[in-house]
């Protein structure tokens, strides 16, 4: 004889697998980080428990992130990155971050065979690393990671740089390429353009082919707004000002130079010349 709880038995249990079938089959999103539980009891006093992850809850992902934080920790070459010791950066000085100056070309120029990569650099042999590509916020870790990896590398070839997306960035491996004492060189056919000149002129010594092109313009921030629309006060000036005086200018010339670069727009390039370059700076 079959009990009369039987049919109340039989869909409870087809609806509870017919609900763990749906949650079977939902969309990954659905699987992450926090625990929901649904219960369904009949009058028999039978619980079935059914959980899954759900995606949305705050702080899914916190395990990535803290993993990022150690990654970013564990850094042997910081002190290569670490401005606090200049004594040349303003008090009040603005945050770069989003300014801007690249001149991109038709096309980057091959960096050519290579022992490992590391952003835009590639490094050639014991001792010459060369640079193809744009400056962003990566670049100066990648920059330490090579010198760390290839303590020897003492010149860095310039085949075709276009600049900063992230002035901020440019100026830190700037000082970087000043304190590692590391020979810049723009070979023939090379080009450095806007923020990437700021990288050649940070050589503890400089060399250029004469057919060497050095572009320059005016840098611009997230809102297009150019340097000739700060004013003269504004702190943004004495920054590049005093990275020019760090690297080698003297005060006159860390400002004409200052001028003429943001004499041109942003928007569009001028050229310079090695001989042109070599009224600011001594080249080897």
């Amino acid at each position: 004889m079959v009990s009369p709880a039987a049919p109340a038995a039989l869909v409870r249990t087809l609806v509870v697998a017919l609900f763990a079938a749906l949650i079977a089959f939902a969309p990954v999103q659905a699987r992450a980080q926090q625990l929901v539980t649904v219960t369904t009891t009949v009058t028999t006093n039978v619980t079935t428990t059914v959980t899954w992850i759900d995606d949305d809850t705050p702080g899914a992902g916190d395990a990535g992130a803290e993993d990022a934080d150690e990654f970013a920790a564990d850094d042997d070459t910081a002190a290569l990155l670490d401005d606090a010791g200049d004594d040349t950066r303003v008090a009040g000085e603005a945050d770069l971050g989003a300014t801007r100056r690249y001149a991109p070309g038709a096309g980057l120029a091959t960096r050519g065979p290579a022992k490992a990569r590391f952003g835009p650099f590639a490094v050639v042999d014991g001792t010459t690393a060369r640079m193809s590509g744009d400056v962003d916020g990566a670049t100066p870790r990648q920059f330490a990671a090579m010198l760390a990896a290839f303590p020897g590398v003492r010149r860095l070839e310039m085949i075709d740089c276009p600049g900063s997306l992230d002035e901020e960035a440019n100026l830190i491996l700037a000082r970087a390429i000043r304190r590692a004492g590391l020979e810049t060189v723009v070979p023939s056919g090379g080009s450095v353009r806007s923020g990437a000149v700021e990288l050649w002129l940070a050589g503890s010594t400089r060399r250029a082919a004469p057919d060497a092109e050095f572009g320059v313009h005016s840098w611009a921030d997230e809102y297009g707004r150019e340097a000739k629309d700060y004013p003269a006060s504004d702190p943004v000036h004495a920054e590049y000002i005093g990275l020019y005086r760090e690297m080698g200018m003297d005060d006159a010339h860390a400002r004409a130079f200052y001028a003429l670069t943001n004499a041109t727009p942003f928007d569009q390039v001028r050229y310079l010349t090695r001989d042109d370059m070599a009224r600011f700076v001594p080249l080897n």
